[in-house]
């Protein structure tokens, strides 16, 4: 009965999922990308906000180094986090932008692996965005003082897996 139960959910969840949007095959229209591109963030902002809190990684010179983050916001179109000018993290992604992010889902048995570029964008407009829909670090930040950093992820590749279901594969 319990492998019934593991089957149905697996099935469910696959459904649920179905296939990586952001897969480029040939039935993609060229003109639906934008879109596809846009719910493939949306999906990855969404496991970020249910995970409450995941795990960035950059690297030191030749030392990975990781910590947790919980911002993530889609404005204007792209997938932004947030940290500080004076943090060794801003540190080290001015250095080098590739980072890497992990977040669990522990209720679901899940979790998402993504790799991508970091661009900063200094644009005010972009820093209160970030700060209005996370509310909790006006106590810590403003968009002018010069201390808020603002970030894109850019030819980012996600990974959605799970021990009972296929890797999803996404990309934006």
């Amino acid at each position: 009965m319990k492998r019934i139960v593991l089957i149905a959910a697996t099935i469910a969840l696959a459904a649920a999922c179905g296939q990586p949007s952001g897969t480029k095959d040939a039935t993609v229209n060229p003109s639906e990308y934008k879109s596809i591109n846009q719910d493939n963030m949306q999906r990855v902002r969404d496991f970020l906000h249910g995970a409450g809190v995941y795990f960035l990684a950059t690297v030191d010179g030749d030392a990975p180094q990781v910590r947790p983050f919980g911002t993530a916001e889609i404005i204007e179109g792209k997938l932004y986090i947030q940290t500080g000018h004076v943090k060794n993290v801003a540190k080290q992604i001015a250095a080098n932008p590739k980072v890497a992010f992990c977040a669990y889902k522990a209720d679901e048995g899940r979790w998402l692996r993504i790799s991508a570029t970091l661009v900063e964008d200094q644009r005010v407009e972009v820093k209160k965005a970030m700060l209005d829909a996370n509310p909790g670090l006006r106590s810590m930040y403003d968009e002018n003082d010069g201390n808020t950093a603002v970030y894109f992820l850019k030819d980012a590749k996600a990974t959605i897996s799970s021990f009972t279901a296929d890797p999803i594969e996404i990309d934006f």
